[in-house]
C-alpha cells in the first residue's frame, strides 16, 4: 500500500489547504512536458501517483477509508517489529544460555574448587582472561590500536609542552617569569632536591 501523504510530501495530519498546495508545487514541478527521455516517463509516473494521492486525500470518505487502512498496515508493522525483536532477544537469551562444554567446565571448576581472593582463583582468572585474548583476535587488535594511539598522545603531549617552554624560555618578556616559575618556585626547589 502506496503512503500518499509521502507521495505529496505531506503530514498525515495536514489540512486540506495544504494538500492542495502541496499536490500544486508537486504538478509544477513533475509536469511531464518539462522532461524529455526516460526522465519524462518518470514525471508521467510521479504525476499519475501524485493525482492518485490527491483524488484520496481530498475526498473526505476515501480519506477517512484510506486512513483506516493505513492505521491498520502500521498497527500489524509495529506487531511484526515487536515480535521480531522479541525473537531476536529470545535467540540472544538462548545462545547466552548455551556455552561451549570447555567453557562451562572451566567456570565451573574455577567457581567450586577455587576460593574467592585465593592464588589459585587468580591465577584461574588470568588463564581465563589470556584464553579469550588469544581466542579472540579482533579484541587484542583493538586493545594494540588503543594502546599505539595512547602512547603517541603522551608523547605528542610531553614534545608540545617542552615546546611551549622552549619558546617562553626565549621571549624576553616570559622569561623572567619563567626562570622564577623554575628556579624559586618552592615546589620546584622541592622536586630538584628529591632527585638530587
Amino acid at each position: 500500500m502506496r503512503n500518499y501523504y509521502e507521495i505529496l510530501e505531506v503530514n498525515p495530519k495536514a489540512s486540506r489547504e495544504v494538500i492542495e498546495k502541496a499536490y500544486r508545487v508537486l504538478i509544477r514541478k513533475y509536469h511531464p512536458d518539462l522532461y524529455s527521455g526516460e526522465k519524462k516517463q518518470y514525471a508521467e509516473k510521479k504525476t499519475s501517483e501524485i493525482n492518485e494521492a490527491y483524488h484520496v486525500l481530498t475526498d473526505e470518505f476515501l480519506k477517512e477509508q484510506y486512513d483506516n487502512e493505513l492505521e491498520k498496515q502500521e498497527i500489524k508493522y509495529r506487531q511484526n517489529m515487536y515480535q521480531a525483536q522479541k525473537t531476536q532477544a529470545e535467540r540472544r537469551s538462548y545462545e547466552n544460555q548455551t556455552e561451549p562444554r570447555e567453557e562451562k567446565t572451566i567456570k565451573q571448576k574455577t567457581t567450586k574448587t577455587q576460593k574467592v581472593g585465593s592464588l589459585g582463583a587468580i591465577i584461574e582468572l588470568t588463564k581465563e582472561l589470556i584464553h579469550d585474548l588469544t581466542r579472540n583476535k579482533d579484541k587484542r587488535k583493538r586493545v594494540k590500536e588503543v594502546t599505539k594511539t595512547d602512547i603517541l598522545a603522551v608523547i605528542l603531549t610531553i614534545v608540545v609542552v617542552v615546546l611551549i617552554g622552549v619558546i617562553l624560555w626565549f621571549i624576553p618578556f616570559t622569561n623572567g617569569w619563567m626562570r622564577e616559575f623554575l628556579f624559586e618556585n618552592p615546589l620546584s626547589n622541592w622536586i630538584g632536591q628529591i632527585f638530587s
